[in-house]
């Protein structure tokens, strides 16, 4: 508990430090909403290009994958609001020496290099996701109750923790290897291919890749099931499961990493 409360200290100036330094200079804090909801919009419209002459899509029709789309944004949105360009400047860091500054504070290295550049410029791509969310819900005509609005609400949360555990994982391996190209291109094109065709699309050895090896699959997957009804206990417990063994290797790389990390006074 002590040790939570440390870190939500440390986070809270972190926050304080950034909201500080974007809204000196206008153009920082707004220049992140405005690229990324351009980007957001045009992902829309791309969306609806694809999904204009499909009626259904492994079982789900138009209102679950307006759900899902809103869903897979949401999380996306939550991820570059919170940590997505902290943990992205990790291999550079890496590489010029940066991190030696990180070693020496009181905290722990990973917290701070993921949250230090919180995006209060991207908060508004949450709002956005959520009116989607919205939408897919009207079209999808359910009666929704309290539990199954807070399971949703419950497997965001889970799979947002698996978002991270994912970028954490890959921008580890620039502990170990000179350059990280290869990996973030297959970062990119499993988040692009999942953000287009929800989980259960994927048979086969496709389930198989994107269902464990890079679950992406699964980020917006299950917490839409959730919220229709379509999930069962083997389900949800093989979504904890991946959650809890990608934050266990995740911590392990980074661990290990520092380990083999050789410093630039070194």
């Amino acid at each position: 508990m002590k040790h939570f409360k440390k870190n939500l200290r440390v986070l809270r100036e972190l926050f304080y430090l950034r909201f500080h330094g974007l809204t000196v200079f206008r153009l920082d804090f707004f220049g992140p909403f405005f690229v990324d909801g351009s980007l957001f919009v045009m992902q829309l419209l791309a969306f609806g290009v694809i999904y204009s002459n499909v009626d259904t899509i492994g079982g789900w029709h138009q209102g679950e994958m307006i759900l899902y789309i809103g869903t897979f944004s949401l999380l996306n949105a939550i991820n570059m609001t919170l940590y997505f360009f902290g943990v992205n400047g990790i291999p550079y860091k890496v590489r010029s020496g940066e991190l030696d500054l990180y070693l020496t504070k009181p905290v722990s290295p990973l917290f701070r290099l993921s949250f230090e550049n919180i995006s209060p410029g991207s908060v508004p791509l949450i709002m956005m996701s959520i009116c989607i969310i919205a939408y897919g819900v009207h079209r999808m005509e359910a009666q929704l109750d309290a539990v199954r609005i807070l399971e949703y609400l419950f497997w965001v949360i889970i799979m947002a923790i698996l978002y991270y555990d994912m970028e954490v994982v890959i921008r580890s391996f620039s502990l170990y290897v000179l350059s990280m190209a290869r990996m973030e291109q297959i970062e990119e094109a499993g988040i692009d291919l999942c953000m287009k065709l929800p989980g259960i699309a994927f048979y086969g050895v496709y389930k198989f890749i994107f269902y464990l090896l890079l679950p992406y699959g699964i980020m917006a997957t299950l917490p839409v099931q959730s919220m229709i009804g379509d999930m069962d206990c083997m389900l949800a417990v093989y979504g904890i499961f991946v959650v809890g063994l990608f934050s266990a290797l995740a911590h392990l790389m980074w661990k290990q990493g520092l380990k083999r990390y050789n410093s630039a006074s070194s």
